[in-house]
């Protein structure tokens, strides 16, 4: 069984920045994909940042130049930085992971909240 772990949301003025982690663990897993998805009240969830199984790095347009996705080298941890951050950016962010084997993981989310 894997677990996700988030940590780093919270409130912050319009132009702020934040960081979101989310760590996995768990015995015999090998992630292959990694992403971070959010969902605002009333809203789909939405995917927001990822790598893809070839590492290729993805963005929804709306936040491109503002967040950046990264990860550790164990493949574990995956972080997702969050600047100039605006209203609209409110939301629940949830990370996801993929394993090789087709497994799909969801974080619990973590609130985002972007307010003067």
């Amino acid at each position: 069984q894997v677990q996700l772990v988030e940590s780093g949301g919270g409130k912050v003025q319009p132009g702020g920045s934040l960081r979101l982690s989310c760590a996995a663990s768990g015995r015999g897993f090998s992630i292959a994909a990694m992403a971070w998805f959010r969902q605002a009240p009333g809203e789909q969830r939405e995917l927001v940042a990822r790598f893809t199984r070839d590492g290729t790095i993805t963005y929804q347009d709306s936040v491109k130049g503002r967040f950046n996705i990264s990860r550790d080298k164990a493949r574990t941890t995956v972080y997702l930085q969050m600047n100039s951050l605006q209203p609209e950016d409110t939301a629940v962010y949830y990370c996801n992971m993929q394993s090789y084997t087709g497994s799909n993981y969801w974080g619990q989310g973590t609130q985002v909240t972007v307010s003067a």
